[in-house]
């Protein structure tokens, strides 16, 4: 299931593509499938050791050359290991509603991206975020290890982008079938994952990712503006190497 669309993202083979906040990869294996490099950063060695069994079973089957995994990563947002212009695309999913200081994140995601390069970062979006910090404290740090700390406007996240010399050039909604099944985990708690409702939902979710029918993309479609759980942003870097 993925966020970002590649498309606008401006991913093309031979780019080299930095996966922030990767955490199982799903973004960096679809850049790998496009014939990009992959670089795959988080701060979760677990799901960075998954990214490398994945990526693996991925050359076993021949979905994808070995070489196309650049490496993975353990580092911090705010202090990338990696010199200025090191990526043609950055990827940022779902990750900067975690971090407290997400202005020197986006500084540096600006910085390791090459003069002409995109950026592409999600965050859940306003309305359907908000509601669910409304249902449930739990949701969001600092009850939960790891939860929200922020909630983003498109225009508060494109100013981010402006403050470190990004140029915003499109955005979208998207994931709409996935806010109401976040309101019903944060109604009965958002640990409660066990919950029929709870469990009926996320099948329901699994059947549409599996199965891909028809009428839940159209469902999808015309939610998605106004349901969209996921603000997709994309931006360029302005100017030339010296």
């Amino acid at each position: 299931m993925l966020t970002v669309r590649y498309d606008l993202a401006e991913v093309a083979a031979g780019d080299r593509v930095l996966d922030l906040g990767c955490g199982f990869g799903r973004h960096g294996y679809e850049a790998a499938r496009r014939g990009a490099d992959v670089v795959s950063v988080d701060y979760s060695e677990l799901e960075l050791k998954a990214v490398r069994a994945t990526f693996g079973h991925m050359h076993d089957e021949q979905e994808v050359s070995f070489e196309r995994c650049q490496g993975t990563v353990r580092a911090d947002a705010v202090v990338l290991p990696f010199s200025d212009w090191s990526f043609d695309r950055v990827i940022a999913s779902e990750v900067l509603e975690h971090i407290d200081n997400d202005v020197e994140a986006v500084r540096e995601l600006a910085r390791v991206l090459r003069p002409g390069g995109t950026l592409a970062v999600t965050v859940p979006a306003f309305g359907p975020e908000r509601l669910c910090w409304a249902l449930s404290d739990g949701y969001h740090a600092p009850a939960v290890d790891g939860g929200h700390v922020r909630i983003y406007t498109r225009t508060e996240l494109c100013n981010r982008m402006r403050m470190s010399g990004l140029t915003p050039f499109a955005s979208h909604r998207t994931h709409a079938l996935h806010s109401p099944y976040w309101w019903l985990r944060c109604a009965v708690g958002p640990t409660n994952e066990g919950h029929p409702a709870v469990r009926r939902y996320r099948e329901l979710l699994e059947w549409e990712i599996t199965e891909r029918p028809r009428s839940m993309a159209l469902a999808e479609r015309v939610l998605a503006p106004v349901l969209g759980k996921s603000l997709v942003v994309y931006a360029r870097k302005i100017g030339s190497r010296p």
